[in-house]
């Protein structure tokens, strides 16, 4: 959206989001719920499909003070309607006692899309089973532990005095709702599209929001985004954006036959655009990674892990699982390793799953005998068998995790991997990049998804800390006291994740390795990274491997280990349909 046309003028708004995550365009919503005007840039147009998120109940409640909010403000005649003609709320579209969830798109309950007159649609499904498996070792031992928690109470009606300002407490907390991120940041954006079309109708000098979706600040190869004004605060310049799929990879160039459009000096502009964010790299912003110690003798080593990421269409259900495990090298030695489900209730298409790879594999197809030592690792064939021994390695610890046997996960449908993607945790040493500006969300830093920090420290704890600059402002506080509340409440929340997300990192004691073991481990890390890492556009291109529609319920977690199953690292030497699972580089 958005005239490059109709600007005959700077805009100069009060709130500017560079990046339209769920960050930024709850921002702002609170800017527009303030009575602010807010302006949101964002280079790839809708949101991408991506992954699942188990989200708060305190997500609830903020879209609810939004919609209470915005209807004082304006009336109910200035907002955004539904397809029956009720009023678009928020907090009702995401969630709704005895509405129907599952395979539904927010279009379908923002319009009122339904089969049966009576029947009411929500995005969010209900969180029922909080599954956690403790499959480590002990006294050299299959050792099992299962843990089910209670299923968290269901807010029926919202209420903003539930909201919660410690991150660390959100996270540390069972979550009641879960939901593709996809469709709640879709359930925003078509809000915020609504209110331009209203005041577009209503011909508003001032809209309230103003979108330019597949645009970006002027890139620094072309002269830079971000301009000194005379009194120091940044002007911000954009540029449209044609999308071209080059060689498997989406690049952005300019449109052809656009102008630069100048946004003006914002009171306050916000980059949210992920880990890797061009906009605040122009700004001097760099995130440096987290180190931990370990206690093993190395000292601090950055916090880092890789994780094999699968779409399955299956029936998990309203379902978490979390399973930790214990993986041995060649020469017993013992490490750790996390993987997760995640479902959605009444959805049999949902079944995201992430399992962490133990730090010595490689995936080498030479260390395995499926290429020759000549072959190039940039060769078809070299990737192929690379790709093999990735997949079989996701499938063999799937069926731990879903206890269900690996030829039946063969023939499941997937719609995206396995990919194998990294997690490296990341924080600045101060949000403020400009004297009317901030970097937030995992633009500023992160800490592990694992634990569901990525739908909370940024949608929940950094946006209603923008609540709170304008809330300072109209209290009295000039921009120079409220921006620096900000930047130190960011900063505040993603230390928090930090904190929660430091165990999910812990390895098992290692005192007997030399130098000589740690180097072996970074080598394996390093072999398997370069081959394939998570591109951003990956989300856009999702890889369908045909395959069954899995709907039979998920076993739970059995009583015995694994590995006194014939299942796990004992089946380390085995081969399947003529493939040899991967195996280790000698550590230790």
């Amino acid at each position: 959206m958005g005239n490059d046309k109709a600007l005959p003028k700077a805009l100069d708004p009060d709130f500017l989001a560079l990046g339209l995550g769920g960050t930024n365009m709850m921002a702002m919503l609170w800017s527009v719920a303030m009575g602010r005007s807010a302006v949101g840039v964002e280079m790839r147009g809708d949101p991408s499909p991506g992954a699942g998120w188990n989200v708060a109940a305190d997500t609830y409640h903020q879209l609810a003070l939004i919609d209470s909010m915005m209807i004082e403000r304006y009336g109910e005649e200035s907002l955004p309607r539904r397809g029956d003609g009720r009023l678009l709320r928020l907090a009702e579209c995401f969630h709704s006692p005895g509405a129907v969830t599952g395979t539904i798109a927010v279009e379908e309950v923002i319009d009122c899309f339904v089969d049966f007159e009576d029947e009411e649609l929500k995005v969010a499904g209900n969180l029922e089973y909080n599954e956690f498996v403790d499959d480590r070792w002990k006294d050299g031992k299959p050792a099992r532990t299962v843990t089910v928690l209670p299923a968290a109470e269901i807010p029926d009606v919202p209420d903003p005095g539930l909201i919660r300002t410690d991150v660390a407490e959100i996270l540390q907390d069972t979550f009641p709702f879960q939901v593709s991120a996809a469709e709640l940041l879709t359930l925003m954006r078509r809000y915020l599209e609504a209110l331009v079309k209203i005041d577009a109708a209503a011909g508003r000098t001032e809209p309230r929001v103003r979108l330019f979706s597949t645009h970006r600040a002027i890139t620094a190869a072309d002269g830079g985004g971000f301009a000194d004004a005379p009194d120091g605060r940044k002007r911000i310049r954009v540029e449209a954006l044609q999308e071209l799929d080059f060689r498997g990879y989406f690049v952005h160039v300019r449109r052809p036959g656009t102008e630069i459009i100048d946004i003006g000096v914002p009171e306050l502009f916000m980059v949210a655009q992920g880990p890797e964010s061009t906009d605040a790299e122009q700004l001097g912003y760099q995130a440096r990674p987290v180190v931990l110690d370990h206690g093993d003798g190395r000292g601090p080593v950055p916090a880092t892990a890789d994780f094999v990421a699968t779409l399955f269409s299956m029936y998990a259900q309203g379902r978490f699982r979390y399973r930790i495990s214990t993986e041995r090298d060649e020469d017993n030695d013992e490490y750790w390793a996390r993987q997760m489900l995640i479902g959605h209730e009444n959805d049999p298409e949902v079944g995201w799953i992430m399992v962490q790879v133990p730090e010595f594999m490689t995936f080498d197809p030479v260390a395995k005998g499926m290429v020759s030592s000549d072959t190039s690792d940039s060769s078809p064939r070299y990737f192929a068998a690379y790709q093999q021994l990735l997949k079989e390695f996701f499938l063999e610890r799937a069926e731990e995790l879903l206890e269900l046997p690996k030829k039946v996960l063969k023939r499941i449908n997937t719609f995206y991997g396995p990919k194998l993607v990294t997690i490296t945790m990341r924080v600045g040493d101060d949000a403020r990049v400009a004297p009317n500006g901030v970097v937030a969300g995992e633009t500023f830093g992160n800490g592990h998804f694992i634990n569901g920090g990525n739908s909370v420290t940024g949608m929940v704890g950094h946006s209603s800390r923008v609540l709170r600059y304008w809330q300072q402002r109209d209290a009295g506080k000039t921009p120079e006291e409220a921006i620096r509340v900000l930047a130190d409440g960011i900063k505040e929340d993603t230390e928090s994740w930090i904190r929660v997300s430091e165990k999910e990192f812990a390895e098992a004691p290692q005192h007997h390795f030399t130098e000589d073991c740690f180097r072996e481990i970074d080598a394996a890390r390093k072999h398997r990274r370069h081959l394939v890492t998570l591109d951003l556009s990956d989300w856009n291109r999702l890889l369908v491997h045909a395959g069954r529609l899995h709907t039979a319920p998920l076993p739970p977690p059995a009583d015995e280990h694994p590995a006194t199953r014939g299942l796990g690292w004992t089946r380390a030497q085995e081969q399947t349909d003529g493939v040899l699972i991967p195996e280790s580089v000698n550590v230790g």
